[in-house]
This record gives structure tokens, sequence and C-alpha cells, in this order.
């Protein structure tokens, strides 16, 4: 699953650990999920979807073998 949380954060200025301080996650959260490495709860995706006043379907990406 690819995901564009990393392009949303940098455009909202923030830092991994701002975002993560938001919604109350660890920084290394918020960098495994941005690079793909672990795919999030439905609750921390929702969280990251609010922060950002976007939907869940903006931020992740489906692949074609997911």
């Amino acid at each position: 699953m690819q995901n564009s949380i990393a392009e949303f954060r940098k455009a909202a200025g923030l830092s991994q650990q701002e975002l993560a301080d938001a919604i109350n996650v660890s920084r290394k959260t918020i960098s495994t999920v941005e690079t793909s490495r672990f795919t999030p709860s439905v609750i921390i995706a929702l969280k990251i979807a609010l922060h950002f006043n976007t939907s869940v379907e903006s931020l992740f990406i489906l692949d074609e073998h997911d």
C-alpha cells in the first residue's frame, strides 16, 4: 500500500514528531507508515486523515498486489 502522508505533512510544515504528537502516536510509527513498512490500523489512518481534513482514500492507495 502506498501513501501520501509525507507530502501532506510537509505541505503543512510539520515534522514527523509534530504529526505524531498531534495524533498521539510515536514518531517511529509515522516514519514506518510513511515508508510503507507498516500498514496502520484503521484508527491511526482515520486520525491522520482527520488531522489533514481529508479522506483516508486521499492518503492511501492500494497496489495491485494488496
